[in-house]
């Protein structure tokens, strides 16, 4: 499993990568500033959490613990959701997504990301 993570990881870091450099030259003339910055906070976050995917990874190569495989995939689960929300909901006046559909996912995701750090924690804490 934990090579999963590894090319969900690389997965995750290419397509941020290139979300990125959509965002800053692809979608600039189209957005406005607001929706520019939900775009960009959706990269931002994508980034933070594929390295936190990544750092699990590295973990699992050394040993086993159920908590930071199911912390791996909080963080892919956030990833979707959170910051695909956020790219959806920027874009949504190109789109036509209704935003109503859209607004309850970013929250979901938030949470995702919460559990998976949480789950880390409690790695952190527990005895050996």
């Amino acid at each position: 499993m934990q090579k999963i993570f590894l090319i969900i990881a690389a997965l995750a870091g290419l397509i941020s990568v290139v979300l990125g450099a959509f965002g800053a030259h692809g979608l600039k003339p189209l957005l406005s500033p607001d929706h520019l910055a939900m775009w960009e906070k959706g990269v931002q976050y994508q980034v933070y959490h594929t390295l936190a995917i990544f750092m699990c990874y590295l973990f699992l190569k050394k040993e086993h613990s159920s908590f930071i495989r199911n912390a791996a995939i909080c963080f892919a689960l956030g990833i979707m959701c959170f910051s695909g929300s956020l790219y959806l909901l920027s874009t949504r006046e190109l789109t036509g997504i209704p935003a109503l559909i859209l607004g309850p996912v970013t929250p979901i995701g938030g949470f995702f990301f919460i559990a998976g750090w949480g789950l880390v924690l409690v790695q952190a804490l527990k005895r050996d």
